[in-house]
């Protein structure tokens, strides 16, 4: 499948991408060969093959959620630069 460059230039106004003449002249022809390549994996047979999300086998290696001391608030709260009772202060962002 071949892009034109008009079609190009069309997508990247879509993205609000701004291209020149060159680049829309280039990118024609490497995003042609992507839809190319594409085009040759909907040839494959996927008969039999069971959908996956990950070709890897994964395990969930995040550690034992085990209640324990938190932080001492005072060594916290000794580097914030403004301090209001035991909060942080921040300043105002919107009014």
């Amino acid at each position: 499948m071949s892009l034109t460059r008009a079609e190009v230039e069309h997508v990247a106004e879509l993205a609000h991408l701004g291209i020149t003449e060159a680049e829309a002249e280039k990118f024609s022809g490497q995003l042609s060969q992507l839809l190319d390549y594409f085009s040759r994996l909907s040839e494959i047979d996927t008969e039999g093959v069971p959908p996956t999300s990950h070709t890897l086998p994964l395990q969930n290696v995040s550690r034992r959620d085990e209640p324990r001391p938190s932080f001492d608030r005072e060594a916290i709260l000794a580097n914030a630069p403004l301090r209001g009772g035991d909060y942080f202060r921040v300043r105002k962002v919107l009014e």
